[in-house]
């Protein structure tokens, strides 16, 4: 996968936070459930389940790094060194932009085909913490969209975890996965369905478990598109994508699912109670789903007797 060279980019969605130097100690939530933590989050849902834990993330008592009160973010250095789609193929923040300009791309042109209007969500680059509508947040919680205000939170080194603690192949399209994914919780929040879903349910059949499959499923849908998706000249932005990419992506969602991570890090018992995302095996079912088909329709997890897998 590569993207266009002499693409232009639009940083116009995304809020650089990684310099804005929060403060210590305002404590606060990140609420489980209905989109609104990211891939990795579940670990610590995990483990704090199994501690006894509620049915949030409590953060109190520790300095992040999100904006103070009457703070701005500073977008200068994302505006100023991701202007191409040469720095995306060098650069893993204009990298993520490049993503995050395809997605609104073929996301608003889906839903024009649908006689809807797509809102494009903000993107936000934080390092160590950040402050969200939704609570406070470390950046062990992983990548998340938070639905209260509509936004994908991300700290770029989550991407060297996914490789070195996970093991994930790695790779752009891979990258593009996780992005993809919670841009598919936006869609998922601007259609209603998130709403469907009560926050902190558990279970291999849990609304939380269709949520985050049809997220992987949205996620594979654009990836089918994304080579046909234009740039303000008409040409495609993203070229080059390879079945590899395909396998690398599938293999990041194998990485992120209930069971493996259960195993791996959870005392090597696989408990189906606590799944609030979906095996392996389900994600990688529905990235195919979405991927094979490029249909969003087919991504429908809440549809009375749909085999989830």
């Amino acid at each position: 996968m590569r993207f266009d060279e002499n693409a232009r980019l639009d940083t116009s969605q995304i809020d650089d936070l990684r310099g804005s130097g929060g403060g210590g100690g305002i404590g606060g939530r990140v609420a489980v459930g209905g989109g609104g933590l990211g891939v990795v989050g579940l670990i610590l849902y995990f483990l704090l389940s199994q501690l006894g834990g509620g049915a949030g993330i409590d953060l109190g008592g520790v300095g992040l790094g999100g904006l103070q009160p009457g703070q701005t973010a500073d977008t200068s250095q994302a505006a100023s060194s991701c202007r191409t789609g040469a720095e995306a193929n060098t650069q893993l923040d204009c990298e993520v932009v490049a993503v995050v300009n395809s997605l609104d791309g073929f996301w608003s042109d889906a839903f024009a085909r649908s006689g809807m209007t797509y809102q494009p969500p903000r993107t936000n680059f934080f390092s160590g913490g950040v402050r969200t509508a939704c609570g406070s947040a470390t950046s062990a919680v992983g990548p998340f969209y938070c639905p209260a205000d509509n936004e994908v939170y991300i700290d770029l080194s989550f991407f060297r975890e996914l490789e070195t603690r996970f093991g994930a192949q790695g790779g752009p399209f891979a990258r593009a996965y996780v992005i993809a994914h919670e841009y598919g919780h936006h869609v998922q929040a601007l259609l209603g369905t998130s709403s469907r879903v009560r926050p902190g349910e558990t279970g291999p059949t849990s609304g939380s478990v269709r949520l985050e499959l049809q997220a992987d499923c949205y996620a594979g849908v654009w990836a089918n598109h994304a080579e046909s998706v234009p740039t303000a000249s008409g040409e495609p932005l993203i070229t080059d994508v390879t079945r590899e990419d395909v396998e690398a992506a599938l293999d990041t969602a194998a990485r992120i699912g209930d069971d493996y991570i259960q195993s791996r890090l959870g005392g090597g018992r696989v408990d189906e109670s606590q799944f609030s995302h979906g095996s392996s095996a389900q994600r990688e079912r529905w990235y195919l789903t979405g991927y094979e088909t490029g249909d969003p329709a087919r991504c429908d997890t809440f549809a009375r007797g749909v085999d989830l897998g």
